[in-house]
């Protein structure tokens, strides 16, 4: 990975007596989709939010393309140039889905005009075939509607670099391969991890996985990689492993 967009160093958080997180040392290259997974306890989200300012590390380092990120809380890593969506969207609930795309839209670095602004929002409000409610409000649509909204400013505002936590979470099948397609587009202009456990839908999007166990990463590599990894299967798959989604 000659072109390294993210890359953390000895990472590592505690609380108390617990190291959460051990050592890390990760390399994210531009362009990747790279799915972090593991158990519960495993430490893929406590790292996942040290990576997005939402916990502050007790030793090593993160940098962004180059410039440490030490330190900065999680609108400071936003202003970066890096999307971030929780398991809980992150919208306005007040307005309608179009507003919702304008207003990321108006965030895109190099839009200036209005007629910019509106081009984008509409070309968005396709992508993500809400065209037909773009006018309701979002506290108004189901779960699955309101990730996407949510999908649909990340795709709108265009950051370099996207973390997603769960978005696959609490879908139908046919949700999860929509949202599946959504990640494909978003990656079509920006680097993305995401945080998962259901391998049918990291089956669908991953193009690289890192395994967390008991605070430290135990594998990497592609999806095949990782399922035919005995160490991966025998600490935590299990019978995930067998998946033919």
């Amino acid at each position: 990975m000659s072109d390294i967009l993210l890359q953390t160093q000895g990472l590592g958080v505690s609380f108390g007596g617990v190291h959460a997180v051990g050592r890390v040392d990760f390399a994210l290259a531009r362009g990747e989709v790279r799915c972090l997974i593991g158990p519960n306890g495993a430490g893929k989200s406590t790292f996942f939010k040290m990576l997005s300012g939402q916990i502050r590390p007790t030793r090593g380092s993160v940098a962004f393309k180059g410039h440490s990120l030490d330190g900065l809380d999680a609108w400071q890593v936003a202003r970066l140039g890096i999307g971030i969506k929780t398991q809980v969207p992150s919208v306005f609930e007040g307005l309608s889905v179009i507003e919702n795309l304008s207003l990321a839209a108006a965030q895109r670095s190099g839009l200036r005009t209005k007629d910019a602004i509106d081009a984008v929002t509409r070309d968005t409000l396709a992508e993500i075939e809400l065209g037909a409610i773009a006018g309701r409000a979002v506290n108004t649509l189901a779960h699955g509607q309101r990730q996407w909204v949510e999908l649909g400013m990340i795709l709108a505002s265009r950051p370099e670099l996207v973390l997603l936590d769960e978005p696959a979470a609490g879908m139908t099948y046919r949700e999860v391969r929509r949202t599946a397609e959504l990640i494909a587009a978003i990656n079509r202009h920006s680097t993305v991890v995401v945080v998962e456990h259901d391998m049918a839908f990291i089956r669908l999007i991953a193009q690289r996985i890192t395994v967390f166990n008991q605070g430290e990463i135990l594998a990497e590599g592609s999806f095949d990689e990782i399922m035919a990894h005995e160490a991966v299967r025998a600490a935590y798959l299990g019978k995930q492993g067998d998946t033919h989604a």
